[in-house]
């Protein structure tokens, strides 16, 4: 085995295969992967195989295609059939609202550029006839360019691709150990000797969490074990090829809740097990006598999906079973992979926890080569970056997540959904006290928090649809408070981290777009890549020569705190500290917000001696060092207040009772959204992210290019000085219609031209109708120019509109 190489990737199943794909593609060849038996003999060579593009993001849509695109061109650089069959899938709703859920998602899939649309029952049963059974079909969603592949064939194939390039593979190659040497790179210890490089790949599959351990990580993965079965073969089948005609696509029925497809001459199903019935695997670890081996059936397991599928598809029932694979796979609590940097090291690259290394290999192969030789992605791949997962997600935690994620794969699932497993987890001290005042509650980095808030008679419960809800009356009314009147929010989930000594100020000014606040001032700031896209947002406060308090998205503690790790330089004398569980966060805002804070504090809070984006430390109630921040995300006079957290309970008490005389209404993060969208306030991953520039997002305003150099500057004064980006962020005001809102994905068009997508959107309860923030080709921004949102399959009329809809000079804020 050779001593060196410039990336290993460890693991030779599909997503390892196309790790080493992707770099050799990209031109490195002084590249090696290690796979401790044979390639695929993990969980590739007993997968289905299945190439599905159902996902309700654009990014996930993008990454698909970028994966048939890449399998589909194996065969003409390899000369290796791998066994494709573009045979479409076709999924069946008996409900009305399975229907509702596939009618949402048709103007994600125009935005995606994936055909996709809905069928009726007589055109469902002429893609499928052997569904003979089913009675109650109300319509279905039809891929016409879905699929399989044999797993093992493209593995191989990608292989191939990657040696006929210069890449290496050892096999029965054991990596027993891991350790960074100080010039960065990695040793690699094994059974055949050692080897080092700079670039370290992990790709582990089932052995994940075992792996990573080796590193000091702790991987929120553990493998489930599925099943399915191949039937002897089936007349209708034989008869159809004999005909000539085309396979039948895949099909999902939610009456058996799982996927049927032809398998030579019969039928493949891989029914789904529900949360009671399914196990998981290799929970402390892959034991010894595991490889290429398979379990033992568990028919029981899924009995009632069998009993539902024999019905709904005769021929199934009349034909023998001719095997049963049932084996394990890697599951992370949402179902999606760790794919992107490791947190806490550097040079060192996940991808794990991947569920259906088929469907993913390619792309991941692709776009992680892209990134640890280009530095960065031409998607956004902020939704499987394995640093979205805190602390919080130990293996207890992780047990319960993977059961529920695996156990409810089939279930109805609807937009901005909370499940309930390993909850409640993390609880601020204000947790029991809300509740009692009709908390409903959702999850933000592990953090409870309050959605809205129930009204005494009404049950608080959270009521999920793809269409308006009915809580939404009382989100109205929280929306009105805060406009009208003054509100508390609970944010204590924020991202809070510290900046300190000698030196700050000039790394900080490195690393952000913005201008630095003087001492007492607050501003907001974004971390920039070199190529200019957002990496981060933060609300920067400078609270001494030398000392910055940095607030951003919940979700983005382990990644922003990773992020400024990284840039920090060699020889740093001053402190970056996370201190987001030391510190509560309550925004008082409203018009009367002033009068109420003021009975709690002796800090003077008038606008002369407290005005707008200021920042002041005082005491309130029996709490001293309390950071009272004039600014909000709700766009009205407000402050957010950073308070030690276990002075939280009592503070609380008396913002209640103090506000009882001012008509103070407690509101949840679901009114904050649609308050930020009257503000035309960008949301971090949405509306702003690592494959978005500053300039296609429309943060002009926080960009400046005269404070001297900082990340990114060079790449935005090139756009800038190319005539400005081609796409760019804008608000859209769109018109009533139907009971259903935007939500974030769907296509944005112009006399049918397809021009862009929605970011992020809902309902306005200020205005009474949509607003939505979209990414659309710059020569459709001007305001004033009409466009259709494609809603529930719907082309809706919308305009784009002036930024801040709501009160565009900030009087409001600055009164």
């Amino acid at each position: 085995m050779q001593s060196h190489a410039r990336v290993v990737v460890i693991g030779g199943g599909c997503v390892g295969a196309a790790i080493l794909y992707g770099l050799a593609k990209k031109g490195w060849s002084d590249i090696a992967l290690l796979e401790r038996t044979q390639l695929t003999a993990g969980s590739t060579w007993h997968a289905a195989g299945l190439l599905v593009s159902y996902g309700r993001s654009h990014n996930f849509g993008r990454m698909v295609s970028k994966t048939l695109e890449i399998y589909g061109g194996l065969h003409g650089d390899t000369g290796q059939d791998i066994g494709l069959h573009i045979c479409g899938q076709l999924r069946v709703a008996n409900t009305k609202t399975r229907l509702d859920e596939f009618r949402s998602y048709i103007g994600i899939a125009d935005a995606q550029g994936i055909r996709a649309h809905i069928v009726s029952p007589a055109e469902i049963r002429e893609l499928a006839p052997l569904l003979e059974g089913n009675r109650t079909m109300l319509g279905g969603l039809y891929h016409p360019d879905d699929g399989h592949v044999a797993p093992a064939d493209v593995t191989q194939a990608m292989a191939k691709g990657a040696r006929d390039r210069g890449a290496k593979i050892y096999l029965n190659t054991e990596a027993r150990a891991f350790e960074q040497l100080g010039s960065g790179e990695w040793r690699v210890t094994t059974n055949q000797g050692t080897i080092t490089c700079e670039h370290l790949v992990l790709a582990t599959g089932n052995y994940a969490r075992q792996t990573a351990a080796k590193v000091g990580l702790d991987l929120p993965a553990i493998p489930i074990i599925h099943q399915y079965w191949v039937t002897e073969a089936i007349p209708q089948i034989i008869e159809r090829k004999r005909k000539g005609l085309p396979e039948m696509p895949i099909l999902r029925d939610e009456a058996y809740a799982g996927y049927l497809r032809e398998e030579g001459d019969g039928l493949m199903f891989g029914p789904y097990e529900t949360v009671e019935n399914l196990k998981l695997f290799a929970v402390d670890g892959v034991p010894e006598w595991f490889g290429a081996d398979l379990l033992p059936e568990d028919f029981d397991a899924v009995a009632a999906n069998w009993d539902a599928a024999l019905n709904a598809v005769p021929a199934l029932a009349n034909a023998g079973i001719k095997s049963n694979v049932r084996g394990p796979f890697q599951m992370t609590p949402d179902e999606l992979p760790l794919a992107g940097p490791a947190w806490g090291l550097n040079n060192l690259w996940l991808a794990e926890g991947v569920p259906g290394g088929i469907l993913w290999g390619g792309t991941l192969g692709h776009y992680l080569a892209e990134w640890i030789v280009e530095g960065g992605t031409s998607v956004d791949m902020s939704e499987i970056d394995p640093r979205r997962f805190g602390a919080y997600a130990n293996k207890a935690w992780t047990k319960l997540k993977v059961q529920e994620a695996w156990g409810t794969h089939a279930d109805l699932h609807f937009p901005g959904e909370d499940l309930a497993a390993a909850r409640p987890a993390k609880t601020a001290p204000s947790y029991d006290l809300l509740g009692s005042r009709g908390a409903v509650w959702g999850v933000m980095n592990g953090w409870e928090i309050p959605r809205w808030y129930a009204p005494e008679g009404v049950e608080a419960v959270q009521d999920y649809s793809h269409r308006q809800t009915k809580h939404g009356i009382h989100v109205a009314a929280e929306v009105a408070a805060v406009r009208n009147g003054v509100g508390f929010v609970e944010l204590t989930p924020m991202t809070k981290f510290e900046v300190s000594g000698p030196g700050a100020s000039a790394w900080l000014d490195r690393i952000l777009a913005n201008r630095l606040p003087s001492v007492g001032r607050i501003c907001l700031a974004h971390q920039l890549s070199p190529k200019g896209t957002v990496l981060a947002e933060y609300t920067v406060t400078r609270l001494g020569e030398e000392f910055f308090y940095l607030v951003s998205t919940p979700r983005a503690q382990r990644h922003n705190f990773d992020l400024l790790r990284r840039s920090l330089p060699s020889d740093v004398h001053f402190s970056l500290r996370d201190v987001t569980d030391e510190r509560g966060c309550f925004t008082i805002v409203g018009p009367h917000a002033r009068d109420l804070l003021q009975t709690l504090t002796e800090v003077d809070l008038s606008n002369s001696s407290f005005p707008w984006l200021a920042a002041q430390v005082g005491d309130m109630g029996l709490a001293g060092d309390v950071r009272f921040l004039r600014i909000n995300y709700e766009g009205e006079l407000g402050w957010e207040i950073y308070h030690p957290l276990p002075y939280q309970r009592m503070l609380l008490q008396q913002v209640l009772d103090a506000g009882e005389a001012y008509g103070l209404r407690l509101v949840g993060v679901e009114a904050l959204e649609s308050l930020r969208l009257e503000k035309s306030y960008r949301a971090m991953y949405r509306d702003m992210n690592p494959a978005l520039t500053a300039l296609e997002s429309g943060l002009h305003r926080f960009i400046h290019f005269d404070k001297g150099d900082f990340i990114g500057r060079d790449a935005l004064l090139s756009q800038k000085n190319e005539g400005g980006p081609s796409r760019r962020l804008v608000p859209l005001s769109i018109a009533p219609g139907g009971d259903a809102s935007v939500i974030a994905h769907e296509s944005v068009s112009v006399e049918g031209r397809l021009t862009g997508r929605v970011t992020s959107g809902g309902y306005s309860y200020h205005f009474g109708r949509d607003l939505a923030m979209a990414l659309i080709e710059s020569r459709d921004t001007r305001p004033g120019t009409q466009l259709e949102v494609n809603i529930f399959g719907e082309q809706r009329d919308a305009v784009v509109i002036e930024e801040s809809p709501y009160d565009p000079g900030n009087e409001r804020s600055r009164l």
